[in-house]
């Protein structure tokens, strides 16, 4: 099982050098993956809410320059609100600067406040995400002009870097339709956290929806206030012995990220 990191970036008062020294310390530690949030411009403070202050993949092209062996990866990026054409610019120009470490992960997104402002459509956005993941297939697959979609098409244009390996993707979400988006496009699928058993149910689900296309599942979990590193150790040892082949944690504030990470690392190494 792959233990995770989601990185936190919540505060504007966070200096950028704690996202280098935790991406690192990440790498030391085992961690296999670091995940990054993606809001554009909420109704509300950033924080537990609504995630980092800081654009992913920007982001992402800053700690793949000081990480040698991390994956990077969206947690998730939410596609509606992205330019697809741009997005899969963006995607295959970071996996061929990493060295193939990009995993992008990508979800409809849940908040309408945000939409309105973008003046993106909220009611549609499950099948906009569907549309931009079929987009991504084809341009990062390698696929030339003319290319015909149900919303984006083009008649001539030259895609490059084409990435010589395929890029990683993720879908997220306990929903069915989060499921059957991720069972047709994704190579991983992140559960949310709700139990072994249920987060078991739904990992069947998807292996039945998928057939013989293989998602590897896994999920997030938070570390609340007060819970030692054995007790969250425990709650990743369950959810792996209920199927998840990866567990990706979000610690909290940056302050005691580093230590937190750090005392789970040696409870789960330990077991």
């Amino acid at each position: 099982m792959d233990l995770e990191v989601v990185l936190p970036d919540e505060s504007p008062s966070m200096p950028p050098s704690t996202l280098v020294d935790l991406a690192q310390a990440a790498e030391a530690l085992g961690y296999t993956t670091a995940w990054l949030p993606d809001h554009v411009l909420p109704p509300g403070e950033y924080g537990p809410t609504f995630g980092g202050v800081y654009e992913p993949l920007v982001t992402i092209g800053h700690l793949s320059a000081v990480t040698e062996r991390l994956r990077l990866g969206t947690s998730v990026l939410v596609a509606p609100l992205r330019n697809p054409f741009v997005l899969a610019k963006q995607v295959a120009t970071l996996h061929r600067l990493s060295a193939a470490r990009v995993v992008l992960g990508l979800g409809a997104g849940w908040n309408e406040p945000e939409f309105e402002a973008l003046g993106a459509d909220f009611r549609r956005r499950g099948a906009v995400t569907d549309d931009v993941l079929d987009l991504l297939g084809h341009l990062l697959g390698g696929g030339a002009a003319p290319y015909r979609g149900r919303r984006f098409s083009y008649d001539e244009g030259v895609f490059a870097p084409v990435p010589e390996t395929p890029v990683p993707i993720m879908v997220g979400g306990n929903s069915d339709a989060a499921l059957r988006r991720a069972a047709r496009h994704a190579d991983l699928w992140q559960g949310l956290p709700t139990s072994p058993a249920e987060f078991a149910e739904r990992a069947g689900r998807l292996a039945e929806l998928a057939g013989e296309r293989s998602v590897v599942p896994g999920l997030r979990i938070g570390w609340d206030d007060g819970t030692s590193a054995e007790r969250v150790a425990d709650q990743v040892a369950a959810y792996r012995d209920a199927g998840a082949q990866r567990v990706a944690v979000h610690f909290g504030e940056h302050e005691g990220t580093l230590a937190r990470m750090e005392a789970l690392a040696a409870a789960v190494g330990s077991r």
